[in-house]
């Protein structure tokens, strides 16, 4: 089958096109021919070797995909051929990536695709989903009549995570960083924008919460963002942070006594653990677009598989609004 390979850590031009074996199904896990993947910060880092959780090298990068059920091993209930799923599977440790005709994933990673979506749509949410569910849902448990405050609306996290507060019956709240990305985090259903460049934490707290606070704040950026969601949340309430990687004072934490969650989405890929609950929030996930409450913002040009460097560059450049999609043509 044809693959795209990574030879070792670099820039986008390493990629190549190589014929490899096709894999062979084993016990509890499905053979699915690849339609679409997308790309996740988290895949140029890896390419860049700057997370140590990539596949060895030479290998096969990028974990989300959508594609058709191709055989089915045994032990697995759930899936047939012919059946069109999606999953972020692969392209971590000892589970190769998706950048190939055929992929196999342990079936617990999987979940029907919504009937609604194309396979390029669908690819764009497992990783992001599954971030934002964990953050909002499991964590946070957003319900209806809280104020939520999501950072980054037009992010790849942040857009698919204020769409799931909206669908939990909360009033969400967004930042960004311009009049076009505050937008889209409206057209998705956020009740407020707030351009963070323009106002300050003290401003836009006073303004939209009577200096109250937030119930929950959604940090998906880190750094400085982090340290305003500790400032923007009430007292008593919780900050979730995908990004915790970093350095920083807790004593508006201790102050407030706010409950700190930081999300680790790729733990269940890299450990085995927990991996069915990756299938149960794709489930979930799926119910939700099809009854229109989750949608992806994808970028408007989508790559084929064989220019995934060119999509790389675009995210590292910051130029893309949306998630960034491809197809194996």
């Amino acid at each position: 089958m044809k693959a795209i390979i990574l030879p070792e850590h670099g820039g986008p031009a390493l990629f190549r096109v190589e014929e490899i074996p096709k894999p062979e199904v084993k016990p509890g896990h499905v053979l699915i021919q690849v339609a679409a993947s997308s790309v996740n910060p988290v895949d140029f880092k890896i390419r860049q070797g700057l997370i140590p959780i990539g596949p060895e090298l030479p290998g096969i990068l990028h974990g989300d995909m959508a594609g058709v059920v191709e055989e089915v091993g045994e032990d697995v209930d759930g899936f047939v051929p012919g059946d069109e799923v999606y999953g972020c599977i692969g392209g971590f440790k000892d589970l190769p990536g998706v950048l190939a005709d055929y992929a196999l994933a342990d079936a617990r990673l999987l979940a029907k695709k919504p009937s609604n979506l194309s396979m390029t749509e669908a690819a764009a949410l497992p990783l992001v989903t599954i971030t934002a569910w964990n953050a909002l849902m499991d964590r946070a448990k957003v319900r209806e009549g809280q104020k939520v405050l999501v950072h980054a609306a037009a992010g790849g996290v942040g857009h698919v995570g204020l769409q799931l507060a909206k669908a939990a019956g909360a009033e969400v709240h967004v930042t960004a960083s311009s009049d076009e990305k505050i937008a889209l985090g409206k057209s998705l259903g956020a009740d407020v924008g707030i351009n963070y460049k323009e106002h300050s934490v003290e401003e836009y707290v006073a303004e939209h919460t009577g200096g109250d606070g937030y119930d929950v704040v959604f940090d998906t950026v880190g750094t400085t963002r982090l340290d305003d969601s500790f400032q923007a949340a009430k007292i008593g309430g919780t900050v979730v942070s995908i990004a915790a990687r970093s350095t920083h004072d807790l004593t508006n934490v201790h102050v407030r006594g706010l409950t700190l969650h930081v999300v680790f989405m790729l733990l269940p890929l890299a450990r085995n653990v927990g991996r069915e609950r990756h299938g149960a929030i794709l489930k979930e996930a799926t119910q939700l677009a099809e009854a229109g409450k989750l949608r992806p913002h994808l970028h408007t040009e989508v790559f084929p598989f064989e220019r995934v460097g060119d999509a790389h560059a675009l995210l590292e450049s910051g130029g893309a609004l949306g998630k960034i999609a491809l197809t194996n043509s």
